[in-house]
Formats: structure tokens, C-alpha cells, sequence
């Protein structure tokens, strides 16, 4: 479970089982989880965060996307 990016309370991190779904990243804070997938990006599912914090995590996303794609091609296909 290789964390690849820590911004504030939230930690950005993909299961090694995750090879077989599109690119995408998890993220917690707490018990509050969310997934995103990163081509497009968009929410997949996420359970505690509100709609705002949402909103702040998928900003994340965004600028982060690059990098986070770059680190699950280099883990998954490296």
C-alpha cells in the first residue's frame, strides 16, 4: 500500500491488488476514505469526507494528476 503523496491531513495511496482497474488513487484522513480515478479525474466512491472537503481533495487530485499517474505506471508497470 505505497503512499505516494501526503497533502495536509491526507494521505494519497494505491493496494498493490489495484493492478487490474484503471489508474486511480486512494485517499484518507482518518476513517474518512474517497477513490478517485485519474484519466479522466473523477470521484469513484468515497464514504465520511463532505461534499467541500470533496471538492478540496478532488482540486488535489488535479494538480497532483501527473505525478500520481507517473508513480502508478512506475509501480504497476515498472
Amino acid at each position: 500500500m505505497p503512499t505516494v503523496l501526503r497533502s495536509g491531513p491526507y494521505r494519497f495511496f494505491f493496494y498493490a491488488g489495484d493492478r487490474d482497474e484503471p489508474p486511480h488513487i486512494h485517499i484518507e484522513r482518518d476513517v474518512d476514505k474517497a477513490k478517485f480515478w485519474l484519466e479522466p479525474v473523477r470521484l469513484q466512491n468515497s464514504g465520511g469526507f463532505s461534499r467541500p472537503e470533496i471538492n478540496r481533495i478532488h482540486k488535489l487530485v488535479e494538480e497532483n494528476r501527473d505525478d500520481l499517474l507517473r508513480s502508478w505506471n512506475e509501480y504497476f508497470n515498472g
